[in-house]
């Protein structure tokens, strides 16, 4: 029998989601002054988006409709962190490797958010 998950901490959308925001937190440290304000503050903060609006989407669960949209919301954000990626690519901020593994890691955050979605009815209180 499957354990029940308490919290969105458990959930391993949330996990990647986090750890994939650290990283771009420790990897644009290193950009350079002119872009703080501008690709690293908006690369950090919809990283950390997808995050936040897991956890949102976890305590609406009482209503598929709110559920649904906080969660599309997420994906929206992962989305936009990877057009960020390939604006830091495309600037020399991030190596070909670098650029793939978030992007993979995106990919997969945003399946797992999809299958969700779709499955909305198996996550909501009852």
């Amino acid at each position: 029998m499957a354990k029940r998950i308490e919290s969105y901490r458990e959930l391993r959308v949330y996990q990647n989601a986090l750890e994939v925001a650290m990283e771009i937190f420790e990897l644009t440290k290193t950009f350079p002054p002119e872009e703080r304000y501008s690709m690293v503050d908006q690369m950090r903060r919809s990283s950390r988006s997808v995050c936040t609006n897991i956890a949102e989407a976890w305590r609406k669960r009482r209503y598929k409709a709110a559920f649904i949209a906080k969660l599309s919301d997420s994906e929206g954000e992962a989305c936009e962190t990877q057009v960020w990626n390939e604006f830091a690519f495309k600037c020399k901020y991030f190596s070909h490797e670098t650029k793939s593994g978030i992007d993979q890691k995106y990919e997969r955050i945003m399946s797992q958010l999809v299958l969700m979605i779709d499955e909305a009815d198996k996550w909501l209180i009852k």
